[in-house]
């Protein structure tokens, strides 16, 4: 399956945007749910845990990917080197062919 890399790119922007825009309203009720024990403010628990549920869902952190710069590819990134583990080995192949 061919990854569109625009598309992709195009959703990634987005989330990112949306992560940045949240994340201190997403910070300030997570400490306000462990401020509020489940014993003694019960319904303050309750609340503030729905506030924090029903925010848009592409704006928590878990949900950027780290991308393939040179061909977009989700999975079998190098974190710290950037492309995908597709990359070193079709260079390798390109340089000394079997």
């Amino acid at each position: 399956m061919v990854v569109r890399k625009g598309v992709t790119q195009q959703m990634e922007k987005g989330k990112q945007g949306l992560g940045s825009r949240y994340h201190s309203i997403r910070r300030s009720l997570k400490a306000r749910i462990d401020k509020a024990s489940s014993l003694d403010g019960g319904w303050v628990f309750i609340k503030n845990h729905n506030l924090y549920i029903y925010r848009a869902r592409s704006s928590a952190s878990t949900r950027l990917h780290c991308r393939c710069f040179l061909t977009g590819r989700l999975g079998a990134n190098y974190r710290y080197f950037g492309p995908s583990r597709h990359v070193p080995r079709e260079m390798d192949h390109a340089c000394c062919p079997d």
